[in-house]
């Protein structure tokens, strides 16, 4: 006979293993450290000042767990609207934490937008927005410490610049240094909007006699607290060096914290965008990516990217999928290269190893746009969209050019008239690309009269030829018909056979019959 169980059997596992809520963080500030660091004050004086009724609050990730008391507070400072709600929080952004998120403003009907934490300054199209950078201490002391460890020769020439976040600490910075003997040390100024030839730094203005870009180069750079990986490379291809100054909350309680050269990673960093670059000169298939619908100028930058990209003879989509992973962009398998529209600091995805296909910014697209024999790096790079210039040539001129047939266009089926352009050599693979330009391949289908056009369906084409939607060459219905496994409902019809229809059974689950067959099976 069994013995009696004394015990529960193990049927699970052990209980330290069990799930566990995570417990729900706590604001630690007290309400005069929050009036303070979010300068609430300051926020609801401009709110009563310019007569907005609602307004959102955009916060960053790290910062939600203030965001509800920082709500009550501001509120509190606003007069009273027949008991409707004038403050809404905004979290988890659709696009980058940088930039101001418009469309979510506009669900909740707001008139501004307060947006806290560091920013790229991007001008936004519709709404005005009201920027917290959030107050952040600073040992201005040991900062001074730890660049006079960095810089021992007091001539040195060096610009003094830092994230928004820190920004108010730059003068205070620059006059301490002064006094301790650096003559030629210069600070900056924030500058929204200011990214111009002229702009060395993004959003930045260095204070004063103007310098030539020349001149520039001969500066170093001290900047407070980590540069994004966008800002590094503009900063690289402007200064002479970099020196970083860590403002880690663990590094800063150190007496002086020690000064990172980030030179050398920069350099490699930017190496690895020219790579991206010789990839997309052999794309004959471009995504647009939009990664921003709140910068003013984005609808204008898309369509400037276009007619660039058709221009040089190939192929553009325009994809919007939020925020930014390879999962995402990998579900475009016709996509062979992409390119972001985006703020100069969202335009940079810096951790691409995991993308399938590279993704640049416009300043490196139009790098792979050129010939190679006009393909210069230079010294000089940019993140964003600003700028952007108009192409030489007309693109509808040009579209006509690279479209146009010989003196007799060639019948739908018939020989191709003119030459394919030579193989593009293809620096990375050290393969021949036949189709980095395969709207130079299209040539104009001519319908048969009494043919209707407005059907949608993929026209089948001679083989090596393009397949055409509407009589446009479509290098997108090409891959489908001939790349894809898997095409779509009804596809394959013309490959089996079709059957005669019989007639089923019918009838209830306890009695079905056969078609004039009165018996039950």
């Amino acid at each position: 006979m069994a013995s009696e169980l004394t015990a529960a059997p193990v049927l699970s596992t052990p209980d330290d293993g069990m799930l566990r809520q995570a417990p729900a963080a706590k604001s630690t500030l007290s309400d005069d450290e929050l009036r303070s660091r979010y300068e609430i004050g300051r926020t609801a004086r401009e709110v009563r000042e310019r007569g907005w009724r609602r307004v959102a609050l955009q916060f960053p990730d790290h910062m939600l767990v203030d965001a509800p008391r920082i709500a009550q507070l501001l509120e509190a400072q606003l007069p009273a609207d027949g008991g409707a709600r004038r403050v809404h929080v905004l979290a988890d952004t659709s696009y980058s934490a940088c930039c101001v998120d418009e469309v979510a403003a506009e669900h909740v009907d707001a008139e501004a937008v307060v947006h806290y934490g560091r920013a790229c300054l991007s001008p936004t199209s519709r709404l005005p927005v009201v920027h917290v950078f959030t107050r952040r201490s600073l040992d201005r002391a040991a900062v001074v410490a730890s660049f006079r460890a960095a810089f021992a020769d007091r001539a040195a020439a060096v610009v003094v610049t830092a994230d928004v976040t820190y920004q108010e600490h730059v003068a205070g910075v620059v006059d301490a240094l002064r006094a301790a003997g650096y003559a030629n040390v210069r600070g900056t100024s924030l500058a929204a909007g200011a990214d111009g030839d002229d702009a060395a730094i993004p959003n930045r203005r260095i204070e004063g006699p103007a310098m030539t870009r020349d001149a520039l180069g001969s500066h170093a750079l001290f900047h407070l607290s980590d540069p994004p990986a966008s800002l590094l490379l503009t900063l690289h291809t402007r200064f002479a060096s970099l020196h970083v100054l860590s403002t880690d909350e663990a590094e800063a309680a150190a007496a002086a914290a020690a000064v990172d050269n980030p030179t050398a990673r920069a350099a490699g960093l930017l190496r690895r965008r020219f790579a991206r670059v010789l990839s997309l000169a052999s794309a004959g298939v471009v995504g647009i990516l939009v990664n921003t619908l709140s910068v003013s100028n984005y609808l204008s930058s898309i369509d400037l990217l276009r007619r660039k990209i058709a221009l040089a003879g190939k192929k553009s989509y325009t994809v919007v999928v939020g925020k930014l992973n390879p999962a995402k962009l990998a579900n475009f398998a016709e996509i062979e290269g992409w390119v972001v529209v985006g703020c100069w600091e969202s335009g940079l995805v810096e951790e691409d190893a995991g993308y399938w296909r590279p993704v640049v910014t416009p300043f490196e697209m139009e790098l792979a746009l050129v010939s190679a024999e006009e393909r210069t790096w230079g010294a000089d790079w940019w993140g964003g969209i600003e700028r952007l210039e108009q192409p030489v040539e007309p693109v509808e001129a040009a579209a006509l050019q690279h479209l146009a047939p010989a003196e007799e266009p060639a019948e739908e089926g018939g020989v191709e008239a003119q030459e394919s352009p030579p193989p593009l050599f293809d620096l990375r693979t050290g393969r021949l690309v036949g189709r980095s330009r395969p709207m130079q391949l299209a040539l104009p289908i001519h319908r048969r009269p009494g043919r209707d056009g407005s059907t949608g369906a993929v026209a089948r084409r001679v083989v090596g030829e393009l397949a055409s939607v509407n009589g446009v060459a479509s290098p997108g219905a090409e891959y489908l018909r001939s790349q894809r496994t898997w095409q779509g409902l009804g596809t394959d019809f013309d490959q089996e056979a079709s059957t005669a229809m019989e007639q089923g059974r019918g009838g209830v689950a306890r009695g079905y019959r056969v078609g004039e067959d009165e018996s039950r099976h």
